[in-house]
């Protein structure tokens, strides 16, 4: 996928660029594999905002993907590899015997008329788009689409361009290198997909308007130094005062900005290796 630049000919257009979506193979959306889920915006079960900013975005189909219990042992062929807007990585349409039909993540270097296979009991071909588990792939490997437990639904390195590497395994569990720098336990039995998630220059994509970032469901920001001494920490002053604070904070008054939020006692902190900063 290539991006293309626009003309500054308005002002949103200054600077803006689109990713390319090459329609590779069948486009034709499976309705079986289409679902309405409801947006819900940044609220909680009792309507009350729990996330602000959030809000507006546009109305869209989700795709059911095979994140939880693939298809196993059985030979599937890629139909079409087709865009996502639930998400920046596109999604592959895979055909298998029978007339089944699934979506899974498209890996870079997948195409339309390639072969994939997934098994938990079994090695397979170190190809992208083949999805196995842990204790069948060597150390050194690039993978994708991660269980954080065996039989779980895949969570972790899913999104556009993101990879992990196999580094070592011991004693039924997987040494893994993720995208931020941490180094992870998992369980040998987790299933992962060769290769890296495709999509890989989505993150080179500018935006060049508000009004894109309004179809995403993001609501504009306003900055606490723009703001009345009463209505924010940093607010108030004459002109743009800095915020006269020694950290700065939220709205509420609590730390904010590099002020560590996971929980001290949390029970996977025993999986974790080496952090992404270290301490």
């Amino acid at each position: 996928m290539g991006i293309k630049r626009y003309k500054p000919t308005t002002p949103g257009r200054r600077g803006a660029s689109v990713l390319r979506h090459e329609k590779i193979g069948t486009q034709k959306r499976v309705k079986r594999l289409l679902t309405t889920i409801r947006i819900r915006a940044g609220k909680n079960a009792s309507g009350k905002i729990t996330v602000r900013h959030k809000g507006g975005d546009h109305k869209r189909k989700y795709r059911v993907i095979d994140f939880v219990n693939p298809i196993e042992d059985a030979k599937a062929v890629v139909a079409g590899i087709q865009y996502d807007p639930n998400r920046t990585a596109a999604v592959a349409l895979l055909r298998y015997e029978g007339g089944r039909e699934a979506y899974t993540l498209a890996v870079a270097g997948l195409q339309a008329g390639d072969t994939v296979l997934a098994s938990r009991e079994r090695a397979l071909d170190i190809k992208p788009g083949n999805r196995m588990a842990l204790k069948f792939i060597p150390g050194g490997i690039t993978v994708c689409n991660i269980e954080l437990a065996p039989r779980r639904a895949a969570t972790a390195v899913r999104s556009a361009g993101a990879s992990a590497t196999t580094l070592a395994s011991e004693g039924g569990t997987v040494q893994i290198k993720m995208p931020s720098g941490e180094v992870r336990l998992f369980s040998d039995e987790c299933l992962a997909t060769i290769g890296r998630v495709g999509n890989i220059e989505w993150n080179l994509v500018r935006l060049g308007k508000a009004g894109r970032m309004r179809h995403r469901g993001v609501r504009p920001r306003v900055r606490g130094k723009a703001m009345n001494v009463v209505d924010h920490p940093h607010g108030g002053g004459e002109g743009r005062s800095p915020i006269g604070l020694t950290h700065p904070k939220t709205p509420w008054g609590k730390p904010a900005r590099g002020i560590p939020t996971r929980k001290k006692y949390k029970a996977s902190n025993q999986l974790i290796i080496r952090r992404r900063k270290k301490k």
